[in-house]
């Protein structure tokens, strides 16, 4: 994927775990959650044992939503201990 398609990607995979977790960060922080979300995704999915983000496509766009929404549980977990 260009970085375009990443931006993009990032913005909506953001987007959508900030409406899950119901957090309000701006569009910057949910394009930065979705791209960081969609890596952390990939890297859990691996250590299940299936494939990680390969392209835009579903099955891609819920792996990376769900760990954006891993990531933003953890960094709230780290701002309550801090």
């Amino acid at each position: 994927m260009g970085i375009i398609l990443w931006i993009i990607f990032g913005a909506l995979v953001g987007w959508v775990a900030s409406a899950i977790m119901k957090s309000n960060d701006g569009v910057l922080m949910d394009i930065v959650i979705g791209i960081v979300g969609a890596v952390l995704g990939g890297w859990i999915m691996s250590l299940l044992g299936q494939g990680g983000v390969s392209g835009f496509n579903l099955y891609s766009f819920i792996v990376a939503v769900v760990g954006a929404v891993v990531l933003i549980a953890i960094v709230r977990a780290l701002r309550r201990t801090v």
